[in-house]
């Protein structure tokens, strides 16, 4: 592709002839007494509203401290104190500017019930996440399926590109399958405003922070969302996009100054290298290029080491926290960010919710490397607070080969036991989100060669190992793709729409296949839900022998043993071998079929997994 230039000129004309906005914008969009983050920066803008402003604030308990003019006169930053005896109301911010008087009436709410009790739980270990991706689950609202004015016109279900009209009341509308099947926890795909030109389905390109997209159902619906699930007790993910955004969003299109985004010469990609983040060895430039380049050139890549910008996206994270009542964070391209700009943000959001959590996405190869990301043991200069990663390693180099590769010294089921026995390089490795696919894979049924029996031993690791097991929509039901392109991955949930012939909500047109492996994930989910030994308990795993690999979750209630036979022949079992964990106990409970039987030895069929719960 011919590279263009990418200058802050440029840029500034490009948003000269395209930006309009005839009302000033405040963001955020409003604010909650009782916060700790109580120093807040709001963003104006409008066309010159910084041209000779004058700014004042009266209000019990809000203070004006600073106001800041930058590059760029559509923009007016303010700098507000807001006390503890402030009480919520309308805060009026008048602004004088010659031939002209403007008054902004920002809102301060009180603190949403249950001050953190009822939202911000935290995701853990207990938990059971469903991540979906909601233009391709289920269509609850055709009347939001295009919205006049937005660029993104698609409506087209035949095509893997473009928008199939999934919304957040389909997802509302099945909730109960998603409890029944013994999710605990829904992640989604962003569905924050992505007013893109083209390839919207997948939220990744955000227009406005402080939009809820409309074609998904806005604000709204995500509150109505949020509200339902934690009804039954569930709990919701949101997925944050730190790194860049959209080429059109408003702050591209209309830049504050030039040092909001990183700007080159001509355009400049990523490298995707980690390794030069951590290499002791490495080139400076070819770190900067890491961090700095962009995505691509529609994800104009944004410079967290600005304040403004840092401000920006650490209030829009509490912001979300609260306004919507989110209780984990899932935090893509983690890897890519200004890692010390990271550290501020985790540290604002746990501040202000103890018990909020959060999961990075760290698509590395290597478990030093993944380590370096997360809270770790590791001994550098630079030490990350982020509580835990998505685990590529326990895929890649974990449960793949274990299931696919023939056994070997190093190889097949060895690469998993390997895998897991760096877990030392983790602070708490429970908190790493372990998973079998998601929307940027291969899907699991695929992957495995629609072999059914090692389908089946994906999800019993999943739902076994340590770790927050994390499931991608329809692999529940043996949905299959590669992602060359990724739209193969992401298509509708069977049941989704009207008139599909085929509906995994309620079974009918399901194969015999799709509901067996439908069931077991429903038996052991739910099993998962009670087990104090697989959802917080210690692990020990043993050296894999001849293809067979068995692990144990305990504590001093309960004892799960898992046996996997990764090879192609029978294989006997014997339990005495594990004499630290089976001594004292003389039944053993099939965890899916409800069989009991003696603890004594048993076959295992080639590339079978069995989950027993040891009795006394």
């Amino acid at each position: 592709m011919k590279k263009i230039a990418l200058s802050f000129c440029l840029l500034t004309f490009i948003s000269c002839s395209l930006f309009s906005q005839p009302d000033i914008e405040a963001y955020p969009a409003n604010w909650w007494v009782n916060m700790k983050w109580n120093r807040l920066q709001l963003m104006l803008h409008q066309k010159g509203i910084a041209s000779g402003a004058q700014v004042k604030v009266n209000y019990p308990g809000a203070e004006l401290t600073r106001v800041e003019k930058v590059e760029n006169p559509n923009y007016l930053f303010l700098d507000l104190m807001i006390s503890p005896a402030a009480r919520p109301g309308k805060i009026k911010i008048e602004i004088e500017q010659p031939n002209k008087r403007s008054v902004i009436d920002f809102e301060l709410k009180p603190r949403r019930k249950g001050n953190g009790t009822l939202y911000a739980q935290g995701v853990t270990s207990s938990d059971f996440i469903y991540l979906l991706m909601p233009d391709r689950f289920s269509n609850g609202d055709q009347s939001n399926d295009r919205i006049p004015g937005m660029r993104d016109q698609s409506l087209d279900r035949d095509s893997i590109f473009l928008r199939h009209g999934g919304d957040l009341q389909g997802v509302i509308n099945h909730l109960d399958y998603l409890h029944n099947l013994g999710i605990t926890t829904l992640w989604m795909t962003p569905v924050i405003e992505n007013d893109m030109p083209n390839r919207t389905e997948h939220g990744y390109a955000f227009t406005n922070h402080y939009k809820i997209d409309p074609r998904l159902g806005g604000a709204a619906a995500y509150k109505k969302l949020s509200d339902a699930l934690h009804k039954r007790g569930m709990k919701l993910v949101q997925d944050a996009v730190y790194n860049h955004v959209g080429l059109y969003h408003f702050f591209v299109q209309d830049l504050p100054m030039k040092s909001w985004l990183h700007q080159w010469p001509a355009f400049t990609q990523t490298n995707y290298k980690d390794q030069t983040i951590f290499d002791p060895y490495g080139a400076p430039s070819e770190k900067k290029i890491m961090l700095d380049g962009w995505f691509t050139r529609e994800m104009p890549d944004l410079n967290q080491t600005n304040p403004y910008v840092a401000n920006f996206l650490i209030q829009h994270a509490i912001w979300s926290v609260e306004e919507f009542g989110v209780d984990g964070w899932r935090i893509d391209t983690y890897i890519y960010n200004d890692l010390d700009f990271m550290n501020r943000c985790n540290n604002a959001l746990t501040s202000e919710y103890p018990h909020m959590t959060m999961f990075g996405e760290a698509w590395v190869h290597g478990t030093a490397n993944e380590a370096y990301f997360a809270d770790n043991n590791i001994s550098t200069k630079f030490k990350s607070n982020l509580q835990g990663i998505t685990d590529f390693q326990c895929l890649f180099y974990g449960i793949i080969p274990a299931v696919n590769e023939t056994f070997g010294w190093t190889e097949g089921v060895n690469k998993l036991y390997s895998t897991l026995s760096n877990d030392f390089l983790y602070k708490d490795p429970l908190r790493n989100a372990i998973f079998l696919g998601n929307h940027d894979l291969n899907r699991w049924f695929s992957t495995v060669g629609e072999n059914l029996v090692k389908d089946k031993t994906g999800f019993e690791w999943l739902l076994t190992c340590r770790g927050i097991p994390q499931m991608y929509y329809g692999d529940e039901v043996l949905m299959k793709g590669f992602t060359n392109p990724d739209g193969w991955v992401r298509l509708d949930f069977p049941g989704g729409w009207q008139g599909d012939k085929k509906n995994a909500f309620t079974g009918e047109g399901l194969s015999a296949d799709e509901l067996a492996v439908q069931s077991l994930i429903r038996t052991l989910a739910n099993f998962r839900k009670t087990s104090s030994a697989l959802k917080t308990g210690k692990m020990m795993q043993y050296l894999p022998d001849g293809g067979l690999y068995t692990y144990f979750r305990y504590d001093p209630n309960q004892t799960i043993m898992v046996s996997m036979n990764t090879g192609d022949k029978e294989i006997t079992v014997i339990p005495t071998r594990y004499k630290e964990r089976t001594t004292g106990f003389s039944k053993m409970k099939n965890v899916i079929t409800g069989n009991i039987a003696n603890l004594e030895s048993f076959q295992l069929s080639p590339k079978e997994t069995v989950v027993l719960e040891l009795e006394r």
